[in-house]
């Protein structure tokens, strides 16, 4: 009766007719193509090729000039140009924009300083009402008003990246120093309007930044027994909850994004091939992969399948002798800063990663950022002068492949998804924030509809909010065209990537 009714109404001449269930409405607006997002301001990421002899050596220095204290972390891509944060934990940083099409002759094409900017482990993207944004964490120090220690998130708008803005600071409450570990802000996520700041043992403080310039505190969630919350990495209605400096892991739901919930069967610690659970100093997402670097004793990736993020797997691990910082992926190889050397991991075999080189930078060298064939080595310690960040070749040939998906959330076939549920893929590749858009992730309803939303990418994640909340009993359709998102080289994808999620008990085929 469902179909022939609309039927009879056009035979009569009743009225107009309801698209049909699983049928496209050919009145729905069709999307831009997968590759018209304009492309990037800036010339992208190097396709420089080396020689054998110019491999795992240093080849430029990315400095933050006079005010730089030498205390660098990760490196990251934004409209074709490479943004450097660099603060001590103390406070007193800035950001700076690089153009690396020529990796070893690195161009500084903008660059600001902010006194109360902080050590931050991750920078956060929005693009709100035509303004671009970046977030990063904030020590303001003692507020004398108020007689307190106040700091957070710090947000930056970046439209012009030959002069970035100082737009805002966010106090979040619980906030203290100098414990460097213990109530800080130690990494954040921008998803949609919401900021979610990893405030160690304080939890996850949540952010309403719709507008990035007065942002409101809406909640906090600490975590029982207590997690010292290293970092909080975002995908569409999940997140995982990382330790700083432990070995507990919790993947989140965050399908109401003020409320987030452990996930029932998605806390475990992480663990080395006997079972015994080993400290990790931080941890990431890339594919399917979560991936920790392991501390002082063994070092080196030790690797889990959260394809399901009820029921995280043990996939692999590969010793070092290293002290785990940081890890990132690209394609088949991993990266981890190991405090006296970078190691680089051919990770085509997941459950058995093998070391294919090693970088040296003078300094606790925490960080190794993937950047094609070559990588930025970077100290947060006991740098040389001007050298706490460093471009190595470590590949002959320049990166030719575009990004992955390798993990959704929602995934394929699920039901019962909430009304706020968000969208969101992990790469396996960090890729360019500017070339997620309508035309390259492409969500709509099963009529063909497309959902209004906003657009935003982290390192590996990328994520779609829509405005409003999803229609009840209602299947949606995610379409990763070929040839829209791209990596930092511009690079895009190359096959179709769709899956389909339903908010009712059923998804429509």
């Amino acid at each position: 009766m469902r179909i022939l009714l609309p039927l009879l109404a056009l035979v009569v001449g009743c009225g107009p007719v309801e698209p049909q269930q699983g049928r496209p409405d050919p009145t729905a607006p069709q999307l831009p193509a997968p590759d018209a997002w304009g492309g990037t301001t800036g010339p992208g990421g190097p396709t420089t090729s080396f020689t054998p002899d110019q491999l795992w050596e240093g080849c430029a220095f990315l400095d933050g000039g006079p005010d730089d204290a030498d205390h660098h972390n990760l490196v990251v891509p934004w409209d074709g140009y490479l943004l450097m944060p660099w603060a001590p934990e103390y406070s007193n940083g800035g950001i700076s924009f690089f153009d690396i099409s020529q990796p070893c002759a690195p161009v500084k094409v903008g660059e600001a300083t902010s006194g109360d900017m902080r050590e931050t482990h991750s920078v956060g993207f929005a693009s709100l009402d035509g303004r671009d944004y970046a977030a990063v964490n904030y020590h303001g120090g003692l507020d004398f008003e108020i007689e307190e220690i106040v700091g957070g998130v710090q947000i930056w708008d970046i439209t012009d990246v030959t002069n970035p803005t100082h737009v805002v600071d966010v106090s979040l409450p619980g906030y203290l120093y100098p414990d460097s570990y213990q109530r800080v802000t130690l990494s954040l996520s921008w998803q949609g309007p919401i900021i979610y700041a990893a405030s160690a043992d304080n939890g996850v403080h949540i952010i309403d930044a719709s507008d990035p310039t007065a942002p409101v505190v809406l909640g906090l969630y600490t975590f029982e027994p207590i997690l010292r919350l290293g970092s909080f990495h975002v995908m569409g209605n999940v997140a995982m909850a990382g330790s700083a400096e432990g070995s507990r892991t919790v993947m989140m739901d965050i399908s109401d994004p003020a409320d987030p919930q452990p996930l029932p069967g998605g806390e475990f610690f992480v663990t080395d091939a006997d079972g015994v659970p080993r400290e990790y100093y931080f941890s990431n997402l890339g594919g399917p992969w979560a991936m920790f670097a392991r501390k002082e004793g063994a070092g080196g990736p030790i690797v889990y399948d959260v394809s399901n993020p009820s029921a995280p797997v043990r996939v692999g691990d590969a010793p070092s002798g290293g002290n785990g910082g940081y890890v990132f992926r690209q394609h088949e190889h991993l990266f981890v800063g190991e405090s006296s050397f970078a190691g680089v991991y051919d990770f085509s075999d997941p459950s058995d990663p093998v070391v294919v080189g090693m970088g040296m930078l003078e300094g606790d060298l925490d960080t190794a950022t993937p950047l094609g064939n070559v990588m930025v080595l970077s100290v947060d310690d006991d740098p040389i002068d001007g050298q706490a960040s460093m471009v190595v070749p470590w590949r002959e040939e320049p990166d030719s492949r575009g990004p992955t998906v390798g993990m959704s959330s929602p995934r394929d076939g699920d039901v019962f998804q909430a009304l706020t549920s968000r969208v969101g893929l992990s790469f396996d590749e960090m890729v360019e924030p500017r070339s997620v858009f309508a035309g390259s992730l492409r969500v709509t309803r099963e009529d063909g509809w497309p959902v209004d939303g906003w657009f935003g990418a982290q390192e590996n994640l990328v994520n779609f909010t829509p405005r409003e909340p999803l229609e009840a009993n209602t299947t949606y359709v995610v379409t990763v065209p070929a040839g829209g998102i791209t990596d930092f080289f511009g690079n895009a994808t190359s096959e179709e990537y769709s899956l389909r999620f339903s908010t009712g008990d059923e998804v429509s085929r």
